[in-house]
């Protein structure tokens, strides 16, 4: 097959389907194009080395990916966030509609929602079908973060969606609750599958002889948080429960590795904290070095109705190192950390929760705490790999391809 990768964002930037997605499908023998936009995020500045321009071809481990324009931004202006969506969407369109001939089936990673739309409409003009891969449902997470409040933005934004779902050929999306939602919404329950993300499995599992000294002194009982520090993590609330730890017991301390729009408010909020430390982003090179000396790795996101179907990014990642989880976030991604048995749960934005299961971990065994850890590697094995994930994908490509040509 001849496989377009449509996708805002690409290495070298952090993603869950890039470049290793990209190399994976062209060893199982097929040919792939990636366009994409010039890396920016997360820091929303264009990365050294990279220019602007109409349009960069590179062959990245024998990838070809083709880079258009966009403005590039990241951060709380909802105008700027708004104009790095459309400003890829207008140039990966009209790319699109004249890059590569013969192309079998366009594969759309959402979000944006403009991706989606964009593979739509150039699966529409050029008669080629599309897979739609839905990492973030819109228009909820607009509404859920606030991006966006007007009522009637919203319900545009929604049926735009509805008609995107309608043209794809197949849907993807990353837990059972995002399934039932689309169901819900009256998505064909036939055209719609549960492929969980993996994570970058090369990087984390890298070494780079990073010590325990990185997170303080030995001997603490290391809560660590890795990622994204934005409004839908909601940290403050674990920054809360840091203090009721500390009375209990000093010898816990609670890590935050990454940077977000809302990491200096906290690292404010924090400096009286002795048992609170910041860490800056670090290459995903070296990130799994700092997981693997973590006590406990910590998912947090503020409570919605919304966060119940998804499944945090990171989760696949603390799953693969082999450290148990305290999943702080209720629904699907509660129910994979039990089901695999790979660590405690806690009710998010509930300090209270939050500091009592972290307490109760931290009275665990070293037995224990590493037979959770061993669990948790094991299931991300068997259901959540790179191979298992590449494996699927392609079978939905054969069949989205098959149903065409007939």
């Amino acid at each position: 097959m001849h496989i377009l990768l449509l996708t805002q964002w690409f290495d070298p930037e952090p993603t869950f389907k890039g470049l290793a997605f990209a190399k994976a499908l062209q060893s199982a023998g097929h040919q792939l194009e990636v366009i994409t936009g010039f890396p920016n995020y997360p820091g929303g500045k264009i990365y050294p080395g990279y220019k602007m321009r109409w349009r960069q071809v590179e062959i990245i481990d024998g990838v070809k990916v083709t880079r258009v324009p966009l403005y590039p931004s990241h951060d709380s202006s909802k105008f700027r966030r708004i104009l790095n969506y459309f400003s890829f969407a207008f140039s990966s369109f009209f790319y699109g509609l004249f890059c590569g001939k013969d192309i079998d089936v366009i594969y759309a990673y959402q979000p944006p929602m403009t991706v989606g739309l964009v593979a739509a409409v150039i699966g529409l003009f050029r008669r080629i079908p599309f897979v739609l891969d839905i990492q973030d449902m819109w228009p909820d997470t607009l509404r859920a973060t606030k991006m966006l409040n007007s009522s009637w933005v919203l319900d545009v934004i929604g049926k735009v969606c509805l008609w995107i779902y309608q043209r794809a050929k197949h849907i993807v999306v990353l837990s059972p609750g995002f399934r039932r939602l689309l169901i819900d919404r009256k998505v064909r329950a036939d055209k719609i599958s549960v492929i969980y993300n993996w994570c970058d499995e090369q990087a984390l599992h890298m070494h780079n002889d990073v010590s325990a000294c990185t997170l303080g002194e030995s001997g603490n009982f290391n809560v660590v948080f890795a990622g994204n520090i934005g409004k839908a993590q909601s940290l403050e609330a674990v920054l809360s429960a840091a203090k009721i730890v500390e009375e209990a017991n000093s010898k816990v301390h609670f890590i935050f590795v990454g940077g977000g729009i809302e990491a200096n408010r906290l690292r404010q909020l924090a400096k009286a904290q002795k048992n609170v430390r910041f860490l800056p982003q670090v290459p995903m090179n070296s990130i799994g070095d700092i997981l693997r000396e973590a006590s406990v790795l910590l998912v947090h996101l503020k409570e919605e109705s919304l966060f119940e179907i998804t499944i945090p990014s990171k989760t696949q990642a603390y799953l693969s190192v082999g450290k148990p989880i305290l999943m702080a976030v209720k629904g699907d991604a509660a129910d994979l950390v039990i089901q695999a048995k790979a660590g405690y749960c806690a009710q998010p934005e509930d300090p209270s929760s939050i500091a009592l299961t972290v307490l109760k971990m931290a009275n665990l065994t070293e037995n224990e705490l590493m037979e959770m850890g061993k669990n948790g590697m094991n299931f991300y094995s068997k259901n959540l790999s790179l191979a298992v994930g590449v494996n699927k994908f392609i079978e939905i490509f054969k069949q989205t391809t098959a149903v065409e040509k007939r």
